[in-house]
């Protein structure tokens, strides 16, 4: 009992589950640290002796000292936000004399979690960041004892069990909303992300709450994927309706297509229609017209990141709570948004 299976080779996330301590304990006592409690230290080398652990070369190379590469679990890279999330880690990891290691899961569970967290063990990172841009990866991440200092990009609504850097997603959207509104617009219609996805769910929030506190009518959530091609079916069903006078996309590619739709049936914009998106992809400001958007600072996010495992290198004991304030969007007015039609 306690043994690991023969298919795989016990790592020091095993050790540390079974002795009930972190992986920074295991390290210490493997390292003979003075700082470590006898009672700690029987307990750990009982369970190296039933796990039949071996630390690997690179562990023992690494003794004494941080190692300077930190791993990042990634999903969906080829999105903008979880690519451009990624790039303002690895930028921030850089200039703190750090390199990163990437693992990317095409399934957000807690099996394809802890597998990950255990290849980048085993490659001794210094820390760990995850994007968890979905509620399924959001589940996976909190909770789960990752051994290794440990920051989440998420949205705003996970548990907080580790330190989690995110933008003010509900904040974006009401700068959109309230935009809109300014213009003149009696309303504004969203088109939503996936009902899966952390942000896309705030931003419907953001879109609600800044209707609901201005005093005006919420139209049906028109919820799409993340595309081009959701927003231009999507849009199609809107460019009939007199009473559409603005929109407010969930993201940029969204927007897009929205523009073609439009554009195809002869609808204006911004004298017909108003037209904001979320993001500001570097082809934003080139669409025809240039897009009205909210803008998400991801190096600012990847600075966060790293400075918050900065502070758990540094912190003395288990991981603690550091408290860490959204990033705050910014709303970027082009010329696809303008007055309300007459």
């Amino acid at each position: 009992m306690g043994q690991q299976p023969a298919a795989r080779a016990a790592v020091m996330n095993d050790v540390a589950r079974l002795a009930g301590v972190s992986h920074q304990t295991v390290s210490r006592v493997l390292n003979n640290h003075p700082s470590v409690r006898q009672e700690t230290r029987e307990r750990v080398m009982r369970a190296v002796h039933q796990l039949n652990y071996r630390p690997n070369a690179l562990a023992r190379g690494l003794a004494g000292r941080r190692s300077r590469v930190i791993g990042v679990v990634s999903f969906d890279t080829i999105l903008y936000g979880p690519a451009a999330t990624l790039l303002g880690i690895e930028r921030a990891a850089r200039a703190a004399g750090y390199g990163i290691s990437i693992v990317t899961l095409e399934q957000l569970d807690r099996a394809g979690m802890r597998s990950a967290i255990d290849a980048l063990t085993e490659q001794s990172v210094a820390g760990v960041v995850v994007i968890a841009p979905m509620m399924t990866a959001a589940v996976a991440v909190h909770g789960l004892p990752t051994g290794v200092p440990a920051v989440v990009v998420e949205s705003s609504g996970g548990a907080r069990e580790l330190p989690s850097i995110s933008v003010d997603q509900v904040a974006g959207a009401r700068l959109a909303v309230e935009h809109l509104l300014s213009l003149g617009h009696e309303t504004v219609w969203h088109i939503a992300g996936p009902r899966d996805w952390l942000e896309a769910r705030d931003r419907v929030d953001g879109w609600r709450l800044a209707l609901e506190q201005a005093g005006r009518s919420v139209p049906p959530v028109l919820v799409g994927d993340w595309s081009p091609r959701a927003g231009y079916e999507i849009g199609q069903s809107l460019v009939d309706r007199p009473d559409v006078t603005a929109v407010f996309c969930a993201n940029d590619h969204q927007a897009l297509g929205l523009l073609r739709a439009l554009h195809q049936r002869g609808v204006r914009v911004p004298e017909d229609v108003s037209v904001v998106g979320f993001d500001d992809i570097p082809e934003a400001e080139y669409l025809s017209p240039p897009l009205t958007t909210v803008r998400q600072d991801f190096d600012e996010v990847g600075r966060r990141c790293v400075a918050a495992l900065l502070e758990l290198f540094d912190a003395d004991g288990p991981a603690g709570r550091f408290p860490h304030p959204q990033v705050e969007p910014q709303l970027v007015v082009r010329a696809s948004s303008g007055g309300r039609r007459g």
